[in-house]
């Protein structure tokens, strides 16, 4: 990694930037100072937010957690993949409680 380029570049910057189609960003472990994974008060779903060494913060909603916890089980568990992609899609005659945009594997 860039040290530089990665210290020139804030964390919520680098959000921001990934949303209008900018940088990318690697997270390493010694970034992160703490991971909390919880149902809030009042809500339904899990939510994991990373907090990181310089204050920052980064919330992933429950459908984004899934999403990347089945990519990873795919990839380390299969005998031959060695990456999965997913893609965004609107689904319009869905499953009843599921949310139209869903991430699905690449073909």
């Amino acid at each position: 990694m860039d040290q530089e380029k990665y210290n020139s570049c804030t964390l919520i910057k680098c959000a921001l930037t990934i949303f209008s189609g900018g940088v990318s960003m690697l997270i390493p472990n010694e970034e992160i100072s703490e991971l909390l994974v919880e149902i809030p008060e009042g809500h339904k779903h899990l939510r994991a937010t990373v907090f990181f060494k310089n204050g920052q913060e980064l919330t992933f909603l429950e459908a984004s957690i899934a999403n990347l916890v089945r990519a990873y089980v795919t990839v380390k568990t299969h005998p031959s993949k060695n990456r999965v992609r997913l893609v965004g899609q609107e689904i319009e005659d869905g499953k009843q409680g599921f949310a139209g945009w869903q991430l699905l594997e690449e073909n």
